[in-house]
C-alpha cells in the first residue's frame, strides 16, 4: 500500500519540477495558526527504536502546531508534530484529508516531525513493537481540526525572521584507526581517528504577528536529535515541548510554537569530544535555556514584512534502494527465528536483523523510493524540506548554493524515508551505513537531494 500510494503520487505529478499554482498575489498576506493536543493513551507503545516499551507516564503532552500563510491564490500550511517521523502513506492520507477540509491543495500542506523518540509508534523500526494503528485513526480527525482552525484564524499579518547561532547538536559519527566508523563511541580510545563529518549550529527564528504587533505564532529551526528521554518509557515532546512551555510563559499566551529540525542524521545533543555526565532533567534545562535565550535575543530586533514574496515548488525525486546481501538476509532471518523461539536477543543485533528482513520484504520486488523535495521562498528566507534524516554535510551544501539571504534545510517533512548518509558514512559502515529498512537509499541519494534543492531554489527565486 505504501509503495503504490507513493508511486501514484509520482505518476500524478508528471512534470520534472512541479510548480505549485500561484497567480497574482494582489491580496495581502494573511496568517493563521493553531495548536492541537495529540498525546496517545497511557500504556501505548513509545516510538524509541531498539527498546520496545509502553508509556508508564506522560511527562509532557505531545502537540501538533500549524502555521498558515495565504496571499492571493498562494496557500501554505506548515505543521510541526511531536513524532519521530510519519511513513509516506500516512502522510499522504493526512494531508489529503486536511486539504479536502480546508480547500488547500494537499501538496501545499507540509507535515514535519520534530523527531522526538518519546512519541507514538508510527515507524516500524522494532521487531517486537507494533505500529499504533488505533492512534493513526485518531490522528486523522485531529489533524483535520488543526488545519481548519489555522485557516479559519487567518487574518492580515506580518512576519519577521532573524538568524543566529546556538550549538545544541554535535556530529556523532566517530571514525577509528582501522577505517571503521560508529554511531557514538568513546573518543578517548587510542584508536579514535576523528569525527566523520561536520555539525550545524545555525539557529533561525520566525515570528508571525497581526498588524498591531500581537504575536500569532513562533517558529524556530535548529539541528539535533531530541532523544533526552529515549527508552525511558514516557511520552514526551522532549526539549521542543519544554521550549514551547517557556515561550508561552515569556509571551503570556498559548502561542502555537513550531520546531523545524534540520539535517540531523549524524547529529546528537551529546558532544562526542567532551562527554559530560548529566541527568535527563539537567540536559533538557540546558538545551531549553540555550534555545530560548537565542530566540529571545533575535526577537528584540526583529523587522517585520507585510508583503513578502511567496513562492513554492516541489519535485518527487526517484532514487534506487540498496537491498541486503543474501548472506546478511539469511543470518538476519535466523536471528529473528531465535527471537520468536524465546531467545533474549535485543539491542543492535535485533535492530539490524529486523531492518534487513523488513527492507527485503518491503522493497525487494521494486527497489526504488520517492523523496518529496520542496523549496519555499518567504521574502528573503529560503526553505528546503525533504523527508530524510539527512547527514549534516548535505544541509550545509544546500545552504551554500541557495540564493536566499537566509536558508534553512528541514528534515522529516512530507513523509519519512530514513537516513541519508554521505559516501563516508557508507564506506565506514555501522548503523546508518549498512542497508536496512530505514537506511535504504542509494549512495548518491543525498547528493541528488542537494542538486534538486539547488534547482528548485533558483526556480522560486527567478519568478
Amino acid at each position: 500500500m505504501i509503495r503504490i500510494t507513493v508511486l501514484f503520487m509520482a505518476l500524478w505529478t508528471m512534470a520534472f519540477y512541479n510548480p505549485i499554482p500561484t497567480q497574482a498575489q494582489s491580496e495581502g498576506l494573511k496568517i493563521g495558526a493553531a495548536t492541537k493536543m495529540i498525546t496517545p493513551e497511557l500504556g501505548s507503545w513509545v516510538q524509541g527504536a531498539g527498546v520496545p516499551r509502553k508509556a508508564t507516564e506522560v511527562r509532557d503532552d505531545l502537540e501538533a502546531n500549524g502555521l498558515y500563510f495565504s496571499k492571493g491564490d498562494f496557500q501554505l500550511l506548515m505543521v510541526s508534530c511531536d513524532f519521530a517521523g510519519i511513513e509516506p502513506d500516512l502522510n499522504v492520507r493526512l494531508r489529503e484529508a486536511m486539504g479536502v477540509a480546508t480547500g488547500i491543495l494537499p501538496r501545499n500542506i507540509l507535515i514535519s516531525s520534530t523527531h522526538t523518540h518519546g512519541g507514538p509508534s508510527l515507524l516500524k523500526t522494532n521487531y517486537l513493537m507494533p505500529l499504533d494503528t488505533a492512534y493513526m485513526e485518531d490522528l486523522v480527525p485531529w489533524m483535520v481540526a488543526l488545519a481548519k482552525e489555522a485557516v479559519e484564524a487567518a487574518q492580515p499579518g506580518k512576519i519577521g525572521w532573524a538568524e543566529g547561532e546556538v550549538q545544541i547538536g554535535y556530529n556523532r559519527r566517530l571514525t577509528w584507526a582501522d577505517g571503521s566508523h560508529s554511531m557514538h563511541g568513546d573518543a578517548t580510545r587510542p584508536d579514535f581517528a576523528g569525527l566523520e563529518g561536520p555539525d550545524d549550529p545555525q539557529h533561525l527564528a520566525m515570528f508571525a504577528a497581526d498588524l498591531k504587533g500581537n504575536l500569532i505564532s513562533v517558529m524556530y529551526h535548529n539541528t539535533t536529535h531530541p532523544t533526552i528521554f529515549y527508552a525511558d518509557g514516557v511520552f514526551s515532546a522532549d526539549f521542543p515541548g519544554e521550549v514551547r512551555k517557556t515561550f508561552r510563559k515569556e509571551f503570556k499566551q498559548n502561542l502555537p510554537v513550531l520546531f523545524l529540525n534540520g539535517a540531523q542524521g549524524d547529529i546528537s545533543m551529546d558532544n562526542m569530544l567532551d562527554r559530560k555526565s548529566e541527568s535527563d532533567e539537567e540536559k533538557i534545562k540546558k538545551i531549553t535555556d540555550l534555545v530560548v535565550k537565542e530566540t529571545m535575543r533575535l526577537y528584540k530586533n526583529i523587522e517585520y514584512q507585510t508583503d513578502p514574496k511567496l513562492e513554492h515548488q516541489y519535485h518527487d525525486l526517484k532514487v534506487s534502494v540498496r537491498l541486503p546481501e543474501t548472506g546478511t538476509l539469511i543470518r538476519s532471518k535466523e536471528i529473528l527465528k531465535r527471537i520468536d523461539n524465546g531467545e533474549n536477543i535485543r539491542g543492535m543485533e535485533m535492530i539490524m536483523a529486523f531492518g534487513s528482513v523488513h527492507l527485503q520484504e518491503t522493497f525487494g520486488e521494486n527497489p526504488f523510493d520517492i523523496l518529496p523535495v520542496h523549496a519555499i521562498r518567504i521574502g528573503d528566507l529560503a526553505m528546503v524540506t525533504q523527508p530524510c534524516e539527512l547527514f549534516s554535510q548535505f544541509g550545509l551544501d544546500i545552504k551554500r548554493r541557495s540564493p536566499g539571504k537566509s536558508t534553512i534545510v528541514v528534515g522529516m517533512t512530507d513523509g519519512y524515508n530514513g537516513y541519508c548518509p554521505t559516501i563516508y558514512g557508507l564506506l565506514g559502515g555501522g548503523y546508518s551505513g549498512s542497508p536496512i529498512s530505514w537506511t535504504r537509499l542509494e549512495p548518491e541519494a543525498g547528493y541528488k537531494i542537494v542538486e534538486t534543492s539547488a534547482v528548485l531554489l533558483n526556480k522560486v527565486w527567478s519568478k
